[in-house]
């Protein structure tokens, strides 16, 4: 069952499971609660691919080299590819998994935002990978609204991320991929 606005509200205060916690939407680039989801805000910290014809990106062996750390808003260059992270810390319960939807906004723009579903028994701020769709840089605000995350209501799983110790488990920042 998809969560409304007060069920969201409800397990935020019972659980922490959004922080910090915005109890209506905010104007610009909307972030906050809305009817059936929470827009989080990207923070204000972003690593930018670097275009290098001699390098390639290995997820089983990630070189650090290959992106620049960019602060402040973000001009995604053409085709470009950046990592960021969210400003709220997420706690999700073991009864809980989290779908994120890029906003209509950026993606009228041609920005992807992409995020893997986060896992009952999840936490940490949660990595943003941005991919520009176009041929023209797309500019992307700090601290504002930049994807919508849609909370499901599920039995309790056996066994939830952490009781596996997930290898993302309370990630600060922007977290590179990792093998283990």
């Amino acid at each position: 069952m998809l969560l409304s606005d007060n069920q969201i509200r409800k397990y935020v205060k019972k659980n922490d499971m959004i922080s910090p916690f915005i109890e209506r939407q905010t104007n610009g680039i909307s972030s906050g609660l809305s009817s059936y989801g929470y827009d989080i805000r990207v923070s204000d910290n972003f690593l930018v691919c670097k275009h290098d014809d001699h390098k390639y990106i290995d997820p089983k062996n990630f070189d650090k080299s290959v992106l620049k750390n960019e602060n402040g808003n973000l001009l995604l260059p053409a085709h470009g590819f950046a990592l960021g992270h969210s400003v709220e810390y997420l706690k999700i319960p073991k009864n809980i998994i989290v779908i994120c939807m890029g906003k209509s906004t950026y993606a009228r723009c041609g920005l992807i935002v992409h995020v893997t579903p986060l896992e009952p028994g999840w936490e940490g701020q949660v990595t943003l990978e941005f991919s520009n769709t176009t041929s023209l840089p797309v500019k992307i605000y700090a601290n504002e609204g930049i994807c919508q995350l849609m909370f499901f209501e599920c039995d309790p799983c056996e066994i939830a991320y952490n009781d596996r110790n997930g290898k993302y488990m309370k990630q600060l920042g922007i977290t590179l991929p990792k093998t283990r």
